[in-house]
């Protein structure tokens, strides 16, 4: 059920009201009389119920959201840190200072399921609308990057291991007495994986992986011969993904990379220090001489960098109503020049007879272009994009929405003091200019 917010504007009489110990021209305070609270009320209150028990409030949870991403810190540290910090507690739209936790961290989970993907797509937009004029350009920069999910490097052996404990446990859990619980010979085999790449070790890893896949095999196909019929199709899912992971060879496209996230794929982008990534690809689309980011998607599929665009330009139509003129991206978006009505420029060879006032112009327009590969480097070192702990795609998507939200917020404060250096610098210099102006005879003190 909905909680009815507080009356913010009836006064305690035992209570002080926060913002009156607080310093009004801090950029929290100010980002938070920025934010547009009540369309999140209007949106978002239909996805709540009329019965049960009170939820909490609204602006709360959003709030406690973008701090979670601005901060780059896990739900329950966010709730820690909200009690210390008063500044937190008032952006999060609390009259008086509270001494308890804001809620239980799970209660984070329920509230992005609740909201679910379009529910982020609103907090995007509403940090691209707090910019103003500045979130509007009709040239716009595109790239992708990986999102890593957060799995353990896979290897066969793992894979094996890991549908072992799951059929040990599945047995426990309903009294299935196996013919065979093979406990030595997994911790046996588990030890002659170690250094595979070594060649005095290679063909005893091997080995090892075999019978670690055969182990498997036999205990998939002893539970599903033994299990009452409504425990295999409560378990058919997992059961399908036990089959996959035995029946994929080296070759395979689609792999079964973790069993806990099966939408994971590899992807390779060509670094030196990390040839392979296992996560989802991402798009970050953001303008050209602000930098605000302006759409962030993620792919269930690992698409061709080409075949994005429709989807990124769909959803940046979705945020900011409007449709760029141009696209800005790299050579890796080889295909189509133009999607709808935007145009879409890749760096390509000029001959000589090239107009070089057109030279001058793709070439700043490249180089502006390049400026998104540092807001991407931020997105992962600043905003949790770099792993992602939210489960499924779904999570996937939320945890990409909610990180670029994040930069454009903190962009925004940035900004914001950066308007109140410049206006004492320039206060203090006129200030200074004033002085100097005046005769020497009146800066004599008698």
């Amino acid at each position: 059920m909905k909680d009815s917010s507080p009356d913010h504007n009836q006064m305690s009489f035992l209570s002080p009201n926060l913002l009156d110990h607080l310093n009004p021209k801090h950029p929290l305070l100010q980002l938070a009389q920025t934010i547009h609270w009540d369309f999140f009320e209007s949106e978002f209150a239909p996805l709540y119920s009329n019965i049960g028990r009170p939820a909490k409030p609204i602006r709360l949870m959003v709030g406690l959201c973008i701090l979670k991403h601005m901060g780059n810190v896990s739900d329950d540290v966010i709730v820690q840190q909200w009690v210390q910090n008063p500044y937190f507690q008032a952006f999060c739209g609390e009259a008086e200072f509270q001494w308890s936790f804001p809620c239980d961290p799970s209660d984070l989970v329920y509230f992005r399921k609740r909201i679910g993907e379009k529910g982020f797509e609103k907090i995007l937009a509403s940090s691209i609308t707090i910019h103003g004029g500045s979130g509007v350009e009709e040239e716009v920069c595109i790239d992708t990057t990986v999102q890593e999910n957060n799995i353990t490097f896979p290897t066969d052996a793992k894979l094996y291991r890991k549908i072992i404990v799951r059929c040990l446990k599945l047995a426990r859990a309903n009294g299935i007495k196996l013919r065979r619980s093979y406990a030595k010979e997994i911790k046996q085999r588990k030890l002659e994986c170690r250094f595979a790449g070594h060649p005095k070790n290679r063909v005893k890893a091997r080995k090892a992986v075999k019978r670690l896949k055969t182990i498997a095999s036999c205990l998939v196909r002893e539970l599903e011969r033994k299990l009452p019929v409504d425990v295999l199709v409560h378990w058919a899912e997992d059961f399908a993904l036990f089959h996959r992971g035995l029946r994929q060879k080296r070759g395979d496209k689609n792999k079964l990379y973790s069993l806990h996230a099966p939408h994971v794929y590899c992807m390779s982008k060509g670094k030196e220090h990390k040839r392979y990534e296992f996560g989802t690809k991402v798009s970050i689309t953001t303008t050209r001489d602000s930098k605000i980011i302006v759409g962030a998607l993620a792919f269930e599929t690992n698409q061709f960098d080409g075949h994005t665009l429709p989807k990124v330009l769909l959803q940046l139509k979705r945020l900011s109503q409007l449709t760029p003129a141009v696209g800005l991206c790299d050579r890796g978006y080889k295909g189509k020049s133009k999607i709808n009505d935007t145009r879409i420029i890749r760096p390509s060879t000029t001959t000589r007879e090239t107009d070089s006032a057109y030279k001058t112009l793709m070439r700043k327009r490249f180089r502006k272009r390049a400026g998104i590969e540092p807001v991407i480097g931020h997105l992962k070192s600043d905003h949790r994009l770099n792993k992602n702990y939210f489960k499924g795609f779904e999570g996937d998507q939320m945890n990409v929405l909610m990180a670029a939200a994040a930069f454009n917020f903190r962009k925004w404060m940035r900004l914001f003091l950066l308007s109140i250096k410049t206006r004492l610098f320039w206060y203090d210099r006129s200030c200074l200019m004033a002085i100097l102006a005046l005769p020497k005879r009146s800066l004599i003190v008698d």
